[in-house]
């Protein structure tokens, strides 16, 4: 059998089934099994774009309420400031040593004392010293006697001219002699040239010390200077006797207060910058020289402007923008809340406070926090139960 009579064979068998009562019921069958199927993913189809039609339609209706705080701009006693970093400088410091060498026999400090002017610190050896001293007046005391007389019998020319003037230049030259021999043992004592503390000693009993060797440093405390520097278009701003306050990450919370008592009377050219100098109280002698600390200098009047938290302003590109509390009516004649954007001119800031040149007034009611989230005419509800940070000198506090 050929395939061609194989394949007609096939075409005969399945037309015949498709011809028979139990092919067309099986043909009918599905074609509705497949209607009905079409039918019940076109109406779940339907049902879901309906729903979110709706959803989308309640939420393009429902207005949200922001829940904010709010404060009012008020009038702050306002002290304009300049701030920098400065460095801790005694008022009398010094490194001590001896201008001749010598050694140690003597100490008459404890470290970290307070001394007054003149007290002995060191003595070095000065036995032989002492003693050509002690030589040097007798010969001065000898020389002084005989001049005296010469001078008597001068008067009577009882001598001659020449005799006198050995006589005189004698006694000059011992009592020279004895003067530069006294300065000698007096370099061999190391005595306070100022009243202040005392440091650790650099050397011992019976140690020989070079001459030039530091053997402490001795600091006067009270007061003390700081220096710093100020950019030279804060010149005009800053004069003698300007109050200052004086803060130290090593004493967190105390502040020194002083004043300032000299600028350079030139600027540096090459930071353009102006070295000042202010004199702060040390009574307890905390602050140490060679310690940097943040200077606050008060420029100019005191004065009262409007102020709000810093958290309140908003910044972007059109400008600085407040959010004011109003009152309107919603759809349904209601009154409610709503935020009502103002832009602001801001100045000066100082702490959390930030200074309010003119966009509101005392009487406005402004949103403290929560104004990231708000939209000109957005509906808000108030709650101050929680009061946010709007201190002039915050200081950090431990949770």
């Amino acid at each position: 059998m050929t395939f061609s009579e194989n394949n007609s064979k096939w075409q005969r068998a399945s037309e015949a089934a498709h011809n028979s009562p139990l092919g067309r019921f099986l043909t009918r069958r599905m074609i509705m099994m497949l209607a009905i199927t079409l039918g019940l993913l076109a109406l779940i189809f339907a049902f879901l774009i309906g729903k979110s039609l709706v959803v989308a339609n309640i939420m393009a209706n429902m207005k949200t309420i922001t829940t904010v705080s709010t404060t009012h701009a008020k009038p702050t006693p306002w002290q304009t400031q300049l701030k920098a970093v400065g460095t801790l400088h005694a008022i009398d410091g010094a490194d001590l040593s001896s201008e001749l060498a010598g050694i140690v026999t003597k100490i008459g400090f404890e470290p970290g004392q307070d001394v007054k002017k003149g007290t002995l610190l060191v003595q070095l050896r000065d036995d032989s010293d002492r003693a050509t001293l002690a030589s040097d007046r007798a010969s001065a005391d000898q020389a002084l006697r005989t001049y005296r007389r010469y001078v008597e019998l001068n008067k009577t020319n009882a001598i001659s001219q020449t005799a006198y003037d050995q006589a005189l230049a004698s006694m000059l030259s011992t009592k020279a002699a004895a003067e530069s021999q006294a300065a000698t043992v007096d370099k061999k004592a190391i005595r306070a040239p100022f009243d202040g503390r005392i440091g650790i000693r650099q050397i011992d009993i019976g140690q020989y010390v070079a001459a030039g060797t530091t053997v402490v440093t001795l600091q006067r405390l009270d007061p003390i200077y700081v220096d710093f520097s100020i950019a030279q278009q804060q010149l005009p701003n800053v004069r003698t006797g300007d109050s200052v306050q004086l803060v130290s990450d090593t004493f967190p919370g105390r502040v020194f207060p002083g004043k300032v008592i000299a600028l350079d009377p030139k600027v540096d050219t090459t930071t353009r910058t102006l070295r000042v100098r202010a004199e702060i109280a040390n009574p307890q002698k905390l602050l140490l020289p060679g310690m940097f600390a943040n200077v606050t200098i008060d420029v100019g009047v005191p004065q009262q402007p409007l102020t709000l938290p810093q958290t309140a302003i908003t910044y972007n590109t059109y400008g600085n923008i407040v959010f004011v509390v109003q009152t309107s009516k919603d759809d349904k004649g209601k009154n409610q809340l709503i935020s009502q954007q103002r832009f602001v001119s801001t100045g000066e800031t100082r702490g959390d406070q930030i200074v309010i040149l003119s966009g509101i007034t005392a009487q406005d009611e402004v949103v403290s926090a929560g104004a990231n989230k708000l939209k000109n005419g957005a509906p808000i509800s108030v709650n101050n139960s929680v009061k946010l940070p709007n201190d002039a000198n915050p200081h950090p506090k431990e949770q």
